[in-house]
């Protein structure tokens, strides 16, 4: 049984027709249906089974199922050259906000200061969803230990028609504001990001459990108001 037929032994059809419309830059019917927990742990049989290399060789894929299966073998790479490699061959095929913020390779922990670099790169691609996975890599290596006001200089001077991208900036400065607040809000305060990510971070901050009642109470005075 090749990987597709794997794929489409998974098939949930219900699934299918729900998560559809969690993904609506992707049509239905490139949507197999396969749960979430069972492409992880087919991602992992393929690893260990052997096959991995055939696949990863097989883009660009039909079906957003093997986009999301390319991802968790890509996140479960141990080889910090290869993880990367194999990241950047099959970014640009990345079409949907799914596969590019389930798409989190382990070995980044240990390898951040190479990462940043990346990232650097990724942040001023056309490529929408590149730019988003920049992003979310921002956010989820350097608001913690090794933390700089800088990057969220990055993050602010982004412009961009593309929600996706938008959206997830907010997120990104909504996390800054829960993890980084004092260094965080003064891009609130003197309006860095674009007016609908600024008020868009600012709900996100305020939806937030990690945001105190009082820094939410001041964060909804300084949305912007339509005039």
């Amino acid at each position: 049984m090749d990987i597709r037929e794997r794929l489409f032994a998974l098939q949930d059809t219900g699934y299918r027709d729900f998560h559809s419309k969690l993904v609506p830059t992707v049509p239905l019917e490139r949507i197999i249906g396969v749960r979430t927990p069972a492409l992880r742990q087919l991602a992992k049989e393929i690893m260990r089974e052997g096959g991995m290399e055939d696949f990863l060789a097989g883009l660009p894929h039909a079906y957003y199922d093997e986009n999301q299966l390319h991802a968790f073998i890509v996140s479960n790479i141990k080889d910090y050259g290869e993880c990367m490699a194999r990241l950047k061959e099959f970014l640009p095929y990345v079409d949907n906000w799914a596969t590019c913020d389930q798409m989190s390779p382990k070995v980044f922990k240990t390898h951040r200061r190479e990462l940043l670099g990346e990232i650097r790169n990724w942040l001023v691609s056309p490529e929408t969803y590149t730019v988003r996975f920049a992003i979310g890599m921002l956010m989820q290596h350097f608001l913690d230990e090794d933390f700089d006001e800088e990057y969220l200089s990055l993050a602010a001077d982004l412009r961009s028609e593309e929600y996706y991208i938008n959206m997830m900036t907010a997120w990104y400065f909504a996390t800054a504001l829960a993890k980084q607040y004092e260094a965080a809000l003064p891009f609130i305060e003197e309006k860095r990001l674009a007016p609908w990510t600024h008020n868009k971070a600012i709900q996100k901050a305020i939806e937030s459990r990690r945001v105190s009642v009082e820094h939410k109470e001041y964060l909804r005075g300084l949305k912007i108001r339509k005039g």
